[in-house]
């Protein structure tokens, strides 16, 4: 009779648990659809905006497309657990000076983390940016895959990643530039249902051409 019980108060733990997790994903939507519309917003106003505000570009050089790499250190929020962690991302940037461009980026969220949980992500899109002096602000979007380890190496999962962000890059001398970056992720198939995370990054970009 205990031990029915006591998996009675088991399987009723862990329905609560589950029921916690569906309804702070409830309350997340209505800000993730929020956040989407801004980013959205945003890069339509960016589109439009008035080009004569912006650095002039020599004509022979527009077009020409910039390699750069960098590194970045990160502070990182799961829906999952609430739980907060550090990371660490290498990215890559092709862009050209007519403001359109691509980047990649892979990160490792494995510090300072409990029971064992860690994730690694891997994601490419485009990305926007515009010139104010030494400053360059940008938005991004990109998609890709995640690897997610569960508590105490219980199980492990690969899901699709898709992201928004932005942030902006201060051009220091001619190939060292620093960068302030913020990203929201949606991991619409994870196990539990659609998951978020969020990080904010600094980190060093350095032109390569």
């Amino acid at each position: 009779m205990d031990c029915g019980q006591s998996m009675g108060r088991d399987s009723e733990n862990a329905m609560i648990r589950l029921y916690d997790f569906q309804a702070q994903r409830r309350q997340k939507t209505g800000f993730e659809l929020r956040l989407s519309i801004f980013l959205a917003l945003l890069l339509l106003l960016l589109s439009f905006r008035n080009p004569v505000s912006a650095q002039v570009v020599p004509a022979g050089y527009q077009g020409v497309t910039r390699l750069s790499a960098g590194v970045l250190g990160s502070g990182d929020t799961f829906q999952y657990g609430s739980r907060k962690m550090l990371g660490v991302g290498v990215f890559v940037d092709a862009e050209t000076t007519s403001h359109f461009g691509i980047e990649a980026e892979g990160r490792w969220v494995e510090l300072h983390q409990t029971a064992n949980v860690h994730a690694e992500t891997y994601s490419i899109g485009g990305r926007y940016h515009f010139v104010r002096g030494r400053f360059q602000p940008y938005v991004k979007g990109l998609i890709g895959f995640a690897n997610f380890n569960f508590p105490y190496n219980y199980a492990q999962g690969r899901y699709t990643v898709v992201t928004v962000g932005g942030g902006v890059d201060f051009h220091w001398k001619h190939r060292i530039i620093f960068r302030g970056d913020l990203e929201y992720q949606d991991w619409p198939q994870f196990t539990y249902g659609s998951m978020t995370s969020l990080n904010a990054s600094v980190g060093l970009k350095v032109r390569i051409f």
